[in-house]
């Protein structure tokens, strides 16, 4: 962690709603004029698209059924570890995108599925943010989550996430459910060794819960809603937390735990901006002092 150099990482499994997340902390950080270093955790992915299924074939041939996006083998857990280091210290460090579609790729005359080159983080950002899938691993080569300020959980209840990976697979990427389903098992064992295990060290947990039934993700018609909804918002340290001011804020909210906040799913965005903003804020003027200084 860094005091001049601050990250924030958002974390949650492919599925889990943390691109959703992230439009709050743009929107935060444009109305607030902070200049993030904005990382995708999907650039650290190991292989481009065409050479992944091609590593998922030859495990499969060695008898590796659940080689995956998830795990090591396929990640540059090393690299991320890396930027958030080297950033901390010198605010700085190497990056690179992902181009997931043919509108990402065009401006860099590249297929779809590629990576960019790497390049230094352009100078005088105000902090890091990482959004993606290792925002806070562990393992025992590395400790990403050790180098975070700000490490941020999104982990709906688990048949919620297998609903919205369906249909998000199903509706933009024209999988069928079978292909959807055999994914989500293959990935099992690293969701629980690297994804899940990421939990235990975040600073804040945001858990959308339906109130709708969703015993069967994978005949569900449609993403319950966020009006039907609630979201269980879990603080590892309720220290300097005002509670108090958060339920004024939010109607309809209550406490379940002397460190948890349950809050209706419409007002989440809501909630996130008053719980982050002021922290946001804290973490960049810190920064701004510290270098100065």
């Amino acid at each position: 962690m860094s005091v001049k150099h601050p990250i924030i990482a958002i974390t949650g499994s492919s599925g889990a709603g943390t691109s959703t997340v992230t439009k709050t902390f743009q929107h935060i950080f444009r109305r607030d004029k902070i200049n993030a270093a904005v990382v995708e955790g999907d650039s650290f992915h190991k292989y481009d698209r065409k050479a992944m299924k091609l590593a998922m074939a030859e495990a499969a041939q060695e008898g590796d059924h659940h080689f995956s996006h998830f795990g090591p083998e396929s990640n540059l857990f090393e690299e991320i570890e890396t930027l958030f280091s080297e950033y901390g210290r010198t605010g700085s460090g190497k990056v690179r995108k992902y181009l997931h579609n043919d509108e990402e790729a065009a401006p860099y005359k590249q297929e779809p599925g590629t990576f960019t080159p790497w390049e230094d983080i352009q100078p005088g950002t105000d902090l890091l943010f990482y959004e993606g899938l290792h925002g806070a691993v562990k393992t025992g080569k590395v400790d990403v989550a050790s180098h975070v300020d700000l490490k941020i959980g999104v982990v709906p209840i688990i048949n919620l996430e297998w609903i919205q990976k369906l249909h998000r697979d199903k509706t933009q990427r024209g999988y069928t459910t079978e292909a959807v389903t055999e994914t989500i098992l293959r990935r099992m064992p690293d969701y629980v060794n690297f994804i899940c295990s990421q939990f235990a060290h975040t600073h804040i947990n945001f858990q959308r819960v339906p109130m709708v039934d969703t015993s069967n993700p994978f005949i569900a018609r449609s993403i319950p809603a966020l009006d039907e909804s609630l979201v269980v918002i879990r603080f590892d340290n309720p220290r300097g937390i005002d509670f108090a001011y958060l339920l004024s804020m939010i109607h309809d909210s209550f406490m379940s735990r002397a460190n948890t906040i349950v809050v209706p799913g419409g007002k989440m965005d809501l909630a996130m901006q008053l719980i982050f903003t002021p922290m946001i804020l804290r973490l960049a003027e810190n920064a701004r002092k510290a270098r100065a200084g």
